[in-house]
């Protein structure tokens, strides 16, 4: 199976490369250019709407529309909402990144009004966020996750969680910490690519999202897709901090990381690549 998903997902990139698809965002005014540009790094082509006047012809040309709940307020909901619903009406594919979900009761009620209005393809967030999204009662602080994955000790407990709640939610699920797992409901891949130094950086999430996002825009199968974007941005983490220079902080290593994203291929994705069943 592993060699298969390293076959499918650098096919996947290919695809990305070749059609230069429009993303849609709905997302924080902290990242939006680091996800614009790291939409363009990986091939796809971004645009970062979110007036309430424009979203619905936005979402009837993109690709796929990406919904990022990290800065909200009433219009950016407003436009949240019509994106979504347009996006279901029209077939085309969502990514949900519910940043700081349990952290306020707002932000956690506009998630759930989210999911409970409009189908997402992936939910991509950290452990915490998702026990949200499950109905579990987790805090959070902003984009901190307050519980950790352990891929030794909590790896088979974490499996049945995510298993459970990505049939629950009718979606696929792609939850990044030390160990990133992607499941469906029925596949699930851990992916232990990627750099710890990579929190420091405000946005890898975000910008994970937008990968994801490009790559669910030529397949219809999100599991695929979540995994490429996950993995994606694991391994240009690892490549960017290989090429950190000793002067060099994180301000460097987040541009850094975009630069390896731009310079990903099939076969650096095939050969870094670390994935278990």
């Amino acid at each position: 199976m592993r060699h298969q998903l390293k076959t499918d997902i650098g096919t996947l990139l290919d695809k990305v490369r070749a059609s230069t698809p429009l993303i849609h965002h709905i997302t924080n005014y902290v990242t939006v250019n680091d996800c614009a540009n790291m939409t363009l790094a990986i091939g796809a082509s971004p645009v970062m709407a979110d007036s309430i006047h424009e979203v619905r012809d936005m979402v009837s040309i993109a690709a796929a529309l990406v919904i990022n709940t990290g800065t909200l307020n009433e219009a950016t909901v407003a436009a949240m909402h019509a994106a979504a619903k347009q996006a279901n009406a029209k077939g085309i594919p969502l990514v949900l990144d519910p940043v700081g979900a349990g952290a306020t009761p707002y932000r956690t009620e506009t998630v759930r009004q989210l999911l409970q209005q409009a189908r997402f393809s992936v939910i991509r967030g950290n452990l915490s966020e998702i026990r949200v999204l499950a109905g579990l009662d987790e805090k959070t602080r902003g984009v901190d996750a307050t519980a950790v994955f352990d891929g030794n000790a909590l790896q088979q407990e974490t499996r049945i969680f995510i298993e459970n709640t990505a049939r629950k939610l009718n979606t696929t699920l792609a939850v990044t910490g030390a160990v990133d797992i992607v499941s469906d409901g029925k596949r699930t891949c851990f992916i232990e690519n990627g750099r710890p130094e990579m929190a420091r950086v405000t946005g890898t999430g975000c910008m994970c999202s937008s990968l994801v996002g490009a790559f669910l825009s030529v397949t219809d199968d999100a599991f695929f897709a979540a995994l490429a974007g996950v993995l994606c941005m694991g391994i240009a983490g690892e490549i960017a901090y290989g090429n950190l220079q000793p002067q060099e902080g994180n301000a460097s290593y987040r541009n850094r990381i975009i630069d390896a994203a731009y310079h990903l291929t099939a076969a650096r994705l095939a050969g870094r690549a670390r994935l278990t069943d």
